[in-house]
Parts: C-alpha cells; sequence; structure tokens
C-alpha cells in the first residue's frame, strides 16, 4: 500500500480487486476536508427510492425459496476481492451452512441488482469497463444474472452468463427471476 493510501481510512474503500482498493467516489473531497463520510457513502433520494420499492416488491412477490438482502451487502471472491451489491436474492437453500456472522458473503447470489455505483470512476481508465468488469467478475462468482439500472440515462442492463448482454429503456418490462416481472418505470411512479 502507497504512502498516499494509508492516509486513506478504510471506510471510504467501497471494493476490493485483486489487492486494489476502489474508493467511494468523492473521497478525494474527504482528504481535502471538504465533506464527510457520510456524504460519500449515501444514497441519492431517486437511488434510494428505487431500492426501496424493489426490495418491498420483491419480499411481496417471491417464493419463500429466497433471500432478498440490501444494504450494499459485501460478496466476498476467493481471491481476497470483494465487491458490494445493492440488492442480492439469494436461495434460502444456499444460506442454510452459512453461519450468521459480520462477514461478507461467500456464496453467489442467484441474482444482484446494482443501482448506479459509488466507485470513484475518474480513477478508472475506462469506467464504462467498471460496469463490465464488476459483472464479469459477478457471473464469473456464480451469479446467474447481474441487473444494472443506471439512474442518469434511464436504462437498465441486463447480463447473465453464457448470454448476449442487454441494454432496454426503464419503460421496457423485465423478468427480475422465476419470470417475476417488472416495468421499473410503473415501478417507481
Amino acid at each position: 500500500m502507497s504512502n498516499a493510501q494509508q492516509n486513506i481510512p478504510k471506510e471510504l474503500i467501497y471494493e476490493m480487486v485483486a489487492g486494489r482498493p476502489i474508493y467511494y467516489r468523492g473521497y478525494k473531497d474527504y482528504l481535502k476536508g471538504e465533506k464527510q463520510i457520510d456524504e460519500l457513502i449515501g444514497s441519492s433520494s431517486l437511488q434510494s427510492l428505487i431500492i426501496t420499492r424493489l426490495v418491498y416488491f420483491l419480499m411481496s412477490n417471491l417464493d419463500n425459496e429466497y433471500v432478498v438482502l440490501t444494504n450494499e451487502i459485501g460478496l466476498q471472491f476467493k481471491d481476497k476481492g470483494w465487491r458490494a451489491a445493492d440488492i442480492a436474492i439469494v436461495e434460502k437453500e444456499k444460506l442454510k451452512g452459512v453461519k450468521k456472522s459480520n462477514k461478507y458473503l461467500s456464496i453467489p447470489p442467484k441474482v444482484v441488482i446494482e443501482i448506479d455505483t459509488k466507485a470513484e470512476l475518474e480513477e478508472v481508465q475506462d469506467s464504462f469497463g467498471y460496469f463490465h468488469k464488476k459483472t464479469d467478475q459477478l457471473l464469473e462468482f456464480g451469479v446467474e444474472k447481474v441487473i444494472w439500472i443506471f439512474t442518469d440515462s434511464e436504462k437498465i442492463m441486463i447480463s447473465e452468463k453464457n448470454k448476449d448482454w442487454q441494454i432496454l429503456n426503464w419503460s421496457r418490462e423485465i423478468n427480475l427471476i422465476d419470470d417475476l416481472k417488472i416495468d421499473l418505470e410503473t415501478l417507481i411512479e
């Protein structure tokens, strides 16, 4: 770890990839004394609305065989890297052997839903590549479907292993899991 990284509080690490931290967007403002940590890690009102409505919808409509986890759940990879997920849908059966603890989840969810990102993309050479790399890592980890919701462009990207990725408008109905479908535009009205 470089001297500069030693001065950055660990609370500002959003994700860890191949031993390299990815910091929360705006972490440099914290280092300059212009913002507090809480200002960097919070969600926008639109992100919060989407997450709240999606979680409510999922919990009201999913079979009892699933658990819906949220709040930037950490997903621990074998290489000591980890990624955060806004919403993870996990099969209850897979959780039976997992001890309830303050550790990150080490089993892959069936579906991960991400709303934008809180990662500092300014330091990433290809910011769109961040979304691709994270999606690829989640799919390699064993996640069956990754859904990205982008609030600025009002687009949804759906990625499944060994299938063509799709980019759709918010107004399009999408399949979240097991033929449970939503139209995001209607859901957040």
